[in-house]
This record gives structure tokens, C-alpha cells and sequence, in this order.
């Protein structure tokens, strides 16, 4: 049985991924295939290098450990939390108009951790996407350069500055497909994880800022994608952590996030397990 799987995009959100990846360690399965967007493309990247989620799970905790910054004094306090700052070092600041992070930092992280450079030293194969910004569509990378097309896939406009690669100028996959389940074609059971999660209704918040409002309409934008892709090409799997309270670059909210993920990590064991006994079950046809 070849079993795909396919990690959404959700910012600090998708930390949520780690747990669902220790379940597949826990099972000893390894997947045929793995597709991710934005933070599933970071996470499908170190997965698919030959990382455990529990390797993972070390590698986030190290990064968002308390630190001293250097935005202290700049203006960048004033749209994102300031507990949001303390891992701030591992996304360098652009202040020439492409976005306010470059990302070159975090990405040379993610290289020292894997190792790797390029799609082919993968262990398990991995497709990113991202979105061709001038024409709208899909792109899924599946070959040479790693980094840049996780970088790529990962650009949220207006937060993270976006890369050009074949001449075509690349922002974060959300926009096109947050949970691409659906490029597993090659895989007779497919696994999709959505780590949009919820947002927190209170009618007494005060109107977001302008990085709020933006984000908070690209998070609208991809759970309206990602409904139309489960009514369409329904997943055999499909689990979504429920998380709340935790914003894009929350990543300072880790253990709230894994803490959230804990009962989705049982549900998706028995459902993993109950597949898994059904195909054995089931004759060749």
C-alpha cells in the first residue's frame, strides 16, 4: 500500500504537523509520498530528509528558545506580538518593499539541520508548492534546489519577500492549495492534515491592524480552497488539530500548539490503524 501525505500551510499553526509525523514514526510507516505548503513544505522537508517527528519536535524547540533581539527599537514591534520576536533572528528583516522578512536566516537554519541541498538527497520523495504571483496558478516543485523552493512556497506576500525561480516570480502556495492532498496521484491512500485551525470569535476585539487584516483574509481565503479541493477529491484521511489563539508567527506558542494537537494525534492513529487492517483485509482486485 502506498500511502501519500499531504501537510498544509497555517504558519505557526502548522507545528501541529509534528505530532501527526510521530504517529507515523510510532507505526513504522514511512510514506510513499509526501506534498507540503508553506510551513507543510518546511515540515515535509526535514520529514523527508530522514528526520524523525520527535527530531523535529527538538529542532523547533531549539529555535524559538527565549533569545535576546535586535528589534528593540524598530517599528516592527508594533505589528506583531513581542513574544513573537524572540525567534525573530532566525527571519531577517527587508525593508526595501518586498516584505518585512526575507527568511534567509530561517532557511540556512532548515539547511544545517537536513543537510541536504537538493530534492533528489531527499529519503522520501517531496513536492512544495508555491504560486506563480503574475498568473495565478500552481506550481509544484519536485527537483533540484531544496531551499529556495521552500523558501518559495513560504512567501506570504507581504510578510515574507517572495523568490524568483525559472523566471517566474514565486509566493506562498496557500494562495493556490493549502492542503495538497490532491497531487498524490501516485498514492492509493492519502493522508491530509489542515492545520488552519480556528479563529477566536470575540465581538469585543477591537479591528485588526493592517498585518492582522491581511492575514486574517489570506487564512479565509485558503479554508475557502481547501473546502472546494475535500468536496471535490475527498482524502481517505483527512484530520484537522483544533488550534486556537495562535496566530502566523506565534511560533513562541509551540507548546500550546502540540499541547492542542494531542488528541488529533490519537484520532489519527486509529484511523492510520483501521486503514491500514481495511486494505489488508480488502483482496487484489
Amino acid at each position: 500500500m502506498k500511502i501519500g501525505l499531504a501537510l498544509g500551510g497555517g504558519g505557526a499553526k502548522g507545528l501541529a504537523h509534528i505530532p501527526m509525523l510521530e504517529v507515523l514514526d510510532e507505526l513504522n510507516i514511512t510514506p510513499h509520498h509526501v506534498t507540503g505548503t508553506s510551513i507543510g513544505a518546511i515540515m515535509g522537508a526535514l520529514y523527508c530528509a530522514g528526520l524523525s517527528g520527535n527530531k523535529i519536535r527538538g529542532i523547533i524547540k531549539k529555535m524559538i528558545l527565549p533569545k535576546k533581539t535586535s528589534l528593540k527599537n524598530t517599528s516592527l514591534k508594533k505589528v506583531i506580538n513581542k513574544d513573537a520576536l524572540k525567534w525573530i533572528d532566525f527571519i531577517d528583516l527587508d525593508f526595501k518593499g518586498k516584505g518585512i522578512l526575507k527568511g534567509d536566516n530561517f532557511i540556512e537554519f532548515l539547511h544545517d539541520n537536513m543537510g541536504i541541498s537538493t530534492f533528489e538527497e531527499l529519503k522520501i520523495p517531496l513536492s512544495v508548492v508555491a504560486t506563480n504571483y503574475w498568473t495565478g496558478e500552481q506550481v509544484v516543485l519536485n527537483s533540484g534546489e531544496l531551499l529556495p523552493a521552500i523558501k518559495a512556497s513560504m512567501g506570504l506576500p507581504g510578510v515574507f519577500s517572495p523568490i524568483t525561480i525559472n523566471n517566474q516570480l514565486l509566493i506562498d502556495g496557500g494562495g493556490v492549495n493549502p492542503v495538497p492532498h490532491d497531487l498524490l496521484t501516485n498514492c492509493n491512500k492519502v493522508i491530509a492534515i489542515d492545520v488552519m485551525g480556528e479563529k477566536e470569535y470575540n465581538p469585543k476585539h477591537k479591528i485588526p491592524n493592517l498585518v492582522d487584516a491581511v492575514l486574517g483574509m489570506f487564512d479565509i481565503m485558503q479554508i475557502s480552497i481547501i473546502k472546494e479541493k475535500l468536496n471535490h477529491t475527498p482524502p481517505d484521511i483527512y484530520v484537522k488539530p483544533d488550534i486556537s489563539g495562535v496566530e502566523i508567527l506565534d511560533f513562541y506558542k509551540a507548546e500550546k500548539v502540540f499541547k492542542k494537537a494531542e488528541k488529533t494525534k490519537e484520532t489519527l492513529k486509529k484511523e492510520i490503524l483501521s486503514m491500514t487492517k481495511q486494505a489488508t483485509l480488502t483482496p487484489p482486485q
